[in-house]
């Protein structure tokens, strides 16, 4: 993984997670605004899946689990998707705060995935 992309991901999903929770506890519904941001955190993962398939064959393989790397990075992909398909079908106040602490796993997550790809020893 790439540390200025990784801190760039982290850095967008933590604003658009807690902008999408002060709107939901504000009283906003999903609006473009909460749900273009949740699209901004989804392309970058994409971004990151083909950066981490292109990774090993460029010599930058994981130092950790690789499995545990994939496992986390399609979960957080999965995570934005799911987010906005509630929010889309239940558009309520509530909806809009599950997209922000979506956002907020995300940001975890992906730190998580920084760490497995190059600080722990397999």
């Amino acid at each position: 993984m790439i540390l200025w992309f990784t801190l760039a991901q982290v850095v967008l999903a933590v604003v658009a997670g807690l902008f999408c929770v002060i709107a939901g506890l504000a009283g906003r519904r999903p609006s473009d605004v909460s749900v273009g941001s949740l699209a901004l955190v989804e392309l970058l993962l994409i971004v990151q899946i083909v950066a981490a398939v292109i990774a090993p064959f460029a010599g930058n393989p994981p130092s950790g689990s690789a499995l545990e790397f994939w496992v986390y990075l399609v979960s957080a992909a999965l995570l934005p998707v799911a987010a906005v398909a509630w929010a889309l079908l239940e558009r309520s106040r509530w909806s809009t705060v599950i997209m922000g602490i979506a956002a907020l796993s995300v940001a975890v997550m992906v730190w998580r995935m920084q760490v497995i790809w190059t600080v722990q020893v397999a």
